[in-house]
């Protein structure tokens, strides 16, 4: 890895710019298979698909909170975002 190249990624975590790449990967994917679905009507519904995905989009967003030294209670909210729909996709499972 050159000079450069570190200190690009050493940006990227420094000001959280990491996670926003992250969602935007995690965006693109959900698009993509939402798109899959409707194309050959395999897959998972696209309110499976988002409950599945918004626990970990908020768990990335405490991150990125964390990361650009945001206070604890921004980041204690994200990470109650994150367990609140995580409890909502295990009850969507659950329930079939």
């Amino acid at each position: 890895m050159t000079a450069g190249s570190a200190a690009t990624v050493s940006a990227l975590f420094a000001h959280g710019h990491i996670v926003d790449v992250i969602l935007v990967v995690m965006a693109c994917e959900a698009l993509a298979l939402i798109g899959w679905r409707q194309r050959t009507g395999r897959g998972l519904a696209p309110a499976a698909l988002l409950a599945m995905l918004l626990p970990g989009g908020c768990l990335l967003l405490a991150l990125r909170a964390a990361l650009r030294n945001a206070g604890a209670a921004e980041i204690a909210l994200w990470l109650l975002a994150a367990l609140i729909t995580h409890l909502v996709d295990l009850s969507r499972r659950w329930r079939g």
